[in-house]
This record gives C-alpha cells, sequence and structure tokens, in this order.
C-alpha cells in the first residue's frame, strides 16, 4: 500500500508541472474536429475572450446575445417500444439561445444553414451585434463556433471560454434550457 501512495504523491507533483511545461494551446488554422473536452487557447483571431467578471456585467446589462453552443443528444429513434428516454439537464446562463450541435469542427449542409439563420435572426441582420458564444470550460465547441461566425462577418464576437462552468462557480443563476433545433433533428 505504502507504493502506492508514493505513486499517488509522484503524480500530485509531476502532473501540473507536466502542464506548465506544455505550455499555452496555440490557435489552430483551421477548426478542431476531434476531442472537443481539451485545453483551449488563449485566444481566437478576430473575437474577443473574455473572463467571468466581464460576462456577468454583459449579462446585467443586456449588452450580447448569449449563445450555448454544447452539443445536444437527441432521443435514438431506434429504442424499443416503451424504453424510457430522459434528456441530460442542461443549465444555462438565463436568457441564452442554446443552438445545440452547432459547434462541431464540421457542419452538414443543414446544420450549417440552421446556424447561419439562427445567428441572423439573433442579429436581426446586424453584423455588429455583440454574440457571446459559450459551452463549457476546455470545450472547442464555442471556439468552433465563435471562428465561424468572425468568418461569416459578425464583428463584435466575445468567446467565453469558462462557459457554464465558470459562471456557476462564480454563484451566478442558471436556468433549465431547450435546444433549438433544425427540423431535420426533430423527426
Amino acid at each position: 500500500m505504502r507504493m502506492r501512495e508514493l505513486a499517488l504523491a509522484a503524480a500530485t507533483v509531476l502532473l501540473p508541472a507536466m502542464d506548465a511545461v506544455a505550455g499555452p494551446v496555440p490557435e489552430p488554422s483551421g477548426y478542431r474536429t476531434e476531442n472537443y473536452r481539451a485545453e483551449v487557447p488563449d485566444t481566437l483571431n478576430g473575437a474577443r475572450v473574455v473572463d467571468t467578471p466581464e460576462v456577468v456585467t454583459l449579462w446585467k446589462e443586456h449588452v450580447a446575445v448569449f449563445i450555448d453552443v454544447l452539443p445536444h443528444t437527441p432521443k435514438p429513434p431506434e429504442l424499443p417500444a416503451g424504453t424510457v428516454w430522459k434528456d441530460k439537464v442542461r443549465e444555462d446562463i438565463p436568457g441564452s439561445v442554446w443552438l445545440a450541435n452547432v459547434g462541431y469542427g464540421v457542419l452538414n449542409e443543414e446544420m450549417e444553414a440552421f446556424f447561419r439563420t439562427n445567428l441572423e435572426r439573433l442579429a436581426g441582420r446586424n453584423r455588429q451585434k455583440v454574440l457571446l458564444f459559450y459551452c463549457q470550460e476546455k470545450c472547442w465547441m464555442s471556439w468552433n463556433a465563435a471562428r465561424r461566425a468572425v468568418e461569416w462577418g459578425y464583428r463584435q464576437v466575445l468567446w467565453y471560454p469558462h462557459g457554464t462552468d465558470g459562471w456557476i462557480a462564480a454563484g451566478q443563476p442558471v436556468e433549465k434550457a431547450v435546444p433549438l433545433q433544425p427540423e431535420i433533428l426533430r423527426r
């Protein structure tokens, strides 16, 4: 047992040191297409990265459109009749719009159209409207979605890399969210 305790103690000391050696995550040249729950860059070219205190201020002042891009898994169509399905509850920053599944690195035609259409609607066709993208902490989905918005010409894109995890850790309120989804996913 003593050997196991020593190994755990060594891992506790070495793992943070290894993280410090690894350094910051560089921005990729394209979208992240796998391992979405991992360390994220500190920057997003064309967007502004915001921290929790600034997000709280933006929320209180109703200055930005808050867009959650966490994926949502719909009920599998092949479930046998009578099988009980319970959606996972998503607690969100109040007033947010949950555009589920738009943060993947590759979007099919329908999902891209869904994302574009909803951004236009949420921004009131105003490319200067402040759009704040988030997901969870260490989640590339929000980075990908914010990057797409920048590439599509939105000029006031904010990225909140701490997402709901940072929001909740700061003691801020949450509410149960329901995802908007394209018609093709509702069948």
